[in-house]
């Protein structure tokens, strides 16, 4: 009896682990599944919002664009962008009223960019009526991007979570933010519509097989060890050869360099062919801010020109952890020429220049023979949205797709509260580009 008494306990223990192992495992796996669930729904939601952010932007350009060409460019991206925020939005784990009414709205700025776009494609110009549908879902865009970024911010800090988002987005995220839910109401507001998105200004062009800019036979790697000591003059403490970096866009060798007084090391890289400064790095730490914009770029312009690079203009700047990017074009006799652009990290504590990089100016710096204008910068205007309150202009060379040039004039100009740069052929008088300049915390940039 006292045997069985003992064969009862242990079997009780037993389930007893059991059941606590089988409850662990179960709460174990049930815990990896819902993290795995959040992080989908996260990545969904910021490309959600990263598509809505670029429907805004191409709204924006849309709504203030005259050339057939360029306009049915920028409505095709839009009607790509606002499908692929839907795509997203779905996967995403929002109450049925805020994936409806949200959905609702994205639907309708795709259908109607694909309809502007085909009359465009058909020689079709877009009507006034068109521009002011444009304008009135860019300003609906932009209260939907807001709300996606501010409900982004909650979500980030753990103020919402996205359980509680599966039953309440609407009301949850109106009372957390204290502002109107686009979700809740921009399906009312859109009833009217019958069916109805660095660094700097081309930055980002592609580089070129022949490097205009790179002149000069091939050098040795001792050559380029002197053309290192030679940059830094007489600072230079010592130089250590790195890797020759073959493969790169510019072949270059890579040094790290010991100057007096300071225990960091820049690292260089001098092109093979010609002795080129294609890059220069010091990586420091930089706690204070102790320069206005103005200064570092002037700090800047007087580097380049001691280096050898003359007549640099300002552009566009990125500005982070107290250390400020800017980029540089060449400015040949008021002719703005963005491909030759060189870029320069510059620390705001003391003005000290971090690092340079060369690349885009190497790809393309050159002896520019410029063809004459057939149109007037006033003809130039004329072609301009009447909207467009301009407030400079100037004379560009920008970049293409297809690595060529093309000279324009550059109208810089505002609508409303928000700026873009408008650039118009010299010859032929197209609307070759739209940029729309974003002023942010860490600096000025171009979408």
């Amino acid at each position: 009896m006292e045997n069985k008494r003992n064969w009862l306990k242990v079997c009780v223990a037993v389930l007893l682990v059991l059941t606590i192992v089988t409850g662990y495992y179960a709460f174990k796996l049930r815990e990896e599944y819902n993290n795995a669930t959040n992080n989908n729904y996260t990545e969904a939601f910021s490309n959600l919002v990263n598509y809505v952010n670029s429907v805004e932007n191409y709204l924006g350009k849309a709504m203030i664009s005259k050339s057939p060409e360029h306009s049915a460019q920028t409505l095709t991206q839009i009607w790509r962008d606002s499908n692929l925020a839907i795509v997203y939005l779905s996967r995403v784990s929002l109450d049925n009223e805020g994936l409806s009414q949200t959905a609702k709205f994205l639907n309708q700025v795709s259908d109607y960019s694909y309809s502007l776009s085909k009359k465009n494609i058909n020689g079709e110009g877009l009507s006034d009526d068109d521009f002011k549908n444009l304008e009135t879902m860019y300003n609906y865009s932009i209260d939907l991007e807001n709300t996606l970024n501010q409900l982004s911010e909650e979500i980030y800090n753990g103020t919402i979570n996205w359980d509680s988002l599966k039953t309440n987005s609407g009301s949850k995220f109106a009372q957390s933010v204290d502002s109107v839910s686009v979700f809740s109401n921009i399906d009312d507001n859109l009833n009217e519509y019958e069916g109805l998105i660095y660094d700097g200004a081309y930055s980002d062009h592609v580089n070129k097989s022949e490097k205009l800019g790179l002149t000069g036979n091939d050098i040795s790697e001792e050559e380029a060890r002197n053309k290192a000591k030679e940059f830094f003059g007489d600072e230079f403490e010592s130089i250590d050869s790195n890797t020759f970096l073959e493969n790169a866009d510019i072949p270059s060798y890579n040094f790290s360099v010991k100057l007096k007084n300071r225990d960091e090391k820049y690292s260089i890289m001098i092109s093979k062919k010609g002795g080129h400064i294609v890059e220069t790095d010091l990586d420091r730490e930089v706690n204070t801010e102790n320069l206005s914009q103005e200064e570092a770029n002037e700090i800047g312009k007087s580097y380049l020109a001691d280096k050898g690079f003359n007549n640099m203009k300002e552009t566009y700047f990125v500005k982070q952890s107290n250390v400020v990017t800017i980029n540089y074009a060449y400015n040949d006799n008021g002719v703005i020429v963005y491909p030759d652009l060189i870029k320069v990290r510059i620390a705001l504590d003391n003005g000290e220049v971090l690092g340079i990089e060369t690349t885009g100016y190497l790809n393309a710096h050159t002896e520019r023979k410029y063809v004459e204008p057939k149109l007037s910068i006033e003809e130039a205007k004329a072609k301009l949205n009447n909207k467009l309150e301009i407030v400079s202009e100037n004379m560009a060379i920008i970049p293409t797709e297809w690595k060529t040039e093309i000279p324009c004039y550059e109208f810089k100009g505002k609508i409303g509260e928000r700026e873009f740069l408008v650039y118009i052929n010299v010859e032929t008088g197209k609307e070759e580009d739209i940029l729309v300049i974003l002023e942010t915390p860490g600096g000025t940039l171009t979408i």
